[in-house]
């Protein structure tokens, strides 16, 4: 079994597609590191969650990187979606880049067990639209790919394509090697 320290319902049901082992929410607030770095976030996470509950786990980073506003809002887009919202940043990136509006959602995906610390990443490219769709969560309305929201993908197509999901795709590849 895989403990995921996560709050978030849709990342977990993500994780439980694509790892072969049982998956469980891991109980734990671990502090979460100001950095630019998702990799970095990831790991500190990884390593006192770890610590703190004494079994291996796993835990994930992720951001939208918008071109045309220097990469915001990357690291702090949990932050930046709780005080501005999807609309807000949606009607920013309508202002202020010029179409195709570029972005990106990337991810990491840190493990920790007793031997250390190993993550994973995955990406995403795309662009913003004006909010479509009514699956998904956070800022999949805005994203699209390929002609489509990743808000007006099933679940099996969103996952099929998304950057945590390429990264749990690494990082089930790495669980069977080793």
């Amino acid at each position: 079994m895989l403990r995921f320290v996560t709050g978030n319902e849709g990342k977990l049901r993500e994780a439980r597609e694509y790892l072969p082992e049982p998956v469980e929410r891991g109980e734990y607030e671990y502090t979460e590191i100001q950095s630019d770095s998702l990799a970095a976030i990831a790991t500190a996470g990884a390593r006192e969650s770890h610590e703190a509950i004494g079994e291996p786990v796993f835990v994930d980073d992720a951001g939208l990187f918008v071109e045309g506003l220097g990469g915001f809002p990357g690291p702090y887009s949990a932050y930046v979606e709780e005080t501005l919202g999807v609309e807000r940043v949606w009607r920013l990136a309508a202002a202020e880049c010029e179409e195709p509006r570029r972005a990106s959602f990337r991810a990491v995906v840190a493990f920790c067990d007793e031997r250390g610390v190993e993550s994973f990443e995955g990406s995403v490219r795309g662009r913003l639209v004006a909010p479509r769709g009514e699956g998904g969560f956070g800022y999949d309305p805005i994203f699209e790919q390929n002609g489509r929201t990743l808000a007006e993908m099933s679940t099996g197509e969103k996952n099929a394509i998304s950057h945590r999901g390429r990264a749990l795709a690494a990082f089930a590849d790495w669980l069977a090697e080793r």
